[in-house]
């Protein structure tokens, strides 16, 4: 954590599940302040009342074009401006399938969460950074933005996204202070697998038995706390984080 006065200020989005809750817990535990953005109205206030007078939760949905671009405008006096914002909201619900036998609206929603909804939230926090000349983004990018995953083409394709607008807004902004780091993360053992199957815990149990290893959460959290770490000066442009074969 920087040498400042005041706590950075950290906007999280998809902060209610469990990738979201282990960053958020480092987060806290760095001495940083959170902004715990989530749909999930009762997760997110129980999370935020289990973290203390650092945290503090912001419905949104991410995909409500009016709520993000007023959610700045919205937060508590000491929890503004926005230092870091770390875009980790994003799902694969009714993912898992060749694309002809998908639905086109699954496949609709998942772009728009995990790169429209992204790109918008990034919109109305950035501004803000470049103006003070100051602050880092953190996009919650996956290997499958690098490597092909069959049965897996619109959750790939809006990583692939976040991964293409991540470098090219790094690029536009290499003559400001701002910071930009991509995180792509192997195999997680998160909620995502389980939303994907719409809470059939059997596939969900089938789907990690497959392979032989996963990472935690917490895995995932300490690389991002690591790149927030870094001096001003040090931009750690992207991190692959992959399980050993082992376990």
């Amino acid at each position: 954590m920087s040498d400042t006065a005041q706590p950075e200020v950290v906007l999280l989005t998809g902060a209610a599940g469990g990738m979201g809750t282990a960053i958020a817990e480092a987060l806290v535990a760095s001495g940083r302040k959170v902004v715990l953005a989530d749909r999930e109205e009762a997760a997110v206030r129980d999370l935020a009342a289990r973290l203390g007078d650092r945290a503090v939760a912001l419905v949104l949905d991410i995909t409500d074009d009016r709520a993000v671009d007023a959610c700045v405008d919205a937060l508590p006096d000491g929890f503004r401006p926005i230092d870091t914002l770390i875009n980790n909201a994003g799902h694969d619900i009714g993912g898992r399938k060749r694309f002809d036998l998908g639905s086109a609206d699954d496949w609709s929603n998942i772009i728009r969460t995990n790169l429209m909804g992204l790109m918008r939230v990034t919109r109305a926090v950035l501004p803000s950074m470049v103006a003070r000349d100051k602050g880092h983004i953190v996009n919650m990018s996956s290997i499958n933005a690098v490597r092909i995953v069959p049965d897996m083409a619109p959750y790939s394709a809006s990583k692939a996204g976040v991964r293409m607008f991540t470098e090219t807004i790094r690029g536009e902004l290499a003559e400001t202070a701002v910071r930009v780091t991509e995180v792509l993360p192997g195999l997680t053992r998160t909620g995502i697998i389980s939303r994907r199957y719409r809470g059939d815990e059997e596939q969900t149990r089938a789907y990690f038995e497959q392979f032989r290893m996963a990472l935690d959460p917490a895995d995932v959290a300490r690389c991002i706390l690591f790149a927030l770490d870094q001096p001003p000066h040090v931009q750690i442009a992207e991190i692959t984080v992959l399980p050993l074969n082992r376990w």
